[in-house]
């Protein structure tokens, strides 16, 4: 696998001194591990971004701080709301020969019969999963071939997912990563555009107000 490198820098700066690096193109982050001293940091954001588009928060990189580089993961990054683009990342330093957990996402690939030649409608019920492996065995990805479902019995689990020799796949077996629904029958399109209208005296505290009769109506003048 092709190692990606990533340039960082020691950092000084903190608090609302932050925002003036940022408008220099940089972005905070922080270093830290098991038995790692919390060491800040800033990257170039283009770089971080070219980086992160390769690598995601699954995949070992190389952080190189002062001519050292540093095996980690991209383990959690914050957008700037206003903007979305990275406004902080955290790097986790790995230890190579201890294993990590880490949540792997599924490719979906190829084309369901069961939606494409009889009209069902394609159910994901998830969109990763998380495995426990070495960091160099960690897989970027795993694709779900939807060309599988042919019928509308045919299901994929978590347990249909193949995977090379060390890395531990965690979940029930069993779950459902995907299957297809049938379509809707007419009767079915039809109640669900019925309106209902509920009576709003069912409701508790919602009293129903009655029109008044002529001798009441006298009353109150």
């Amino acid at each position: 696998m092709e190692k990606i490198i990533l340039k960082v820098a020691k950092r000084e700066v903190v608090g609302k001194k932050l925002r003036k690096i940022r408008k220099e193109g940089l972005v905070p982050a922080v270093l830290y591990g098991h038995g790692v001293k919390n060491e800040n940091l800033s990257v170039n954001y283009l770089d971080l971004k070219r980086v992160y588009g390769k690598a995601g928060e699954n995949a070992i990189i190389e952080i190189e701080v002062d001519g050292k580089k540093i095996p980690v993961l991209i383990c959690d990054t914050q957008m700037d709301p206003m903007n979305g683009n990275f406004s902080h990342v955290d790097f986790l330093q790995v230890n190579m020969k201890e294993t990590v957990e880490a949540e792997i996402p599924l490719e979906f690939i190829g084309e369901s019969v069961a939606v494409k030649a009889n009209g069902g409608i394609l159910v994901k019920n998830m969109d990763k999963i998380e495995v426990k492996c070495l960091p160099a065995d960690l897989p970027s990805k795993f694709e779900v071939d939807l060309s599988k479902l042919v019928t509308f019995d045919d299901q994929i689990t978590i347990g249909d997912i193949k995977t090379l020799a060390g890395v531990e796949i965690f979940g029930d077996k069993e779950a459902v990563i995907v299957l297809v629904a049938r379509p809707r029958s007419e009767e079915e399109m039809a109640r669900l555009d019925e309106k209902v209208e509920a009576d709003v005296t069912k409701v508790e505290g919602v009293v129903k107000e009655v029109p008044a009769t002529e001798g009441e109506k006298k009353e109150k003048k």
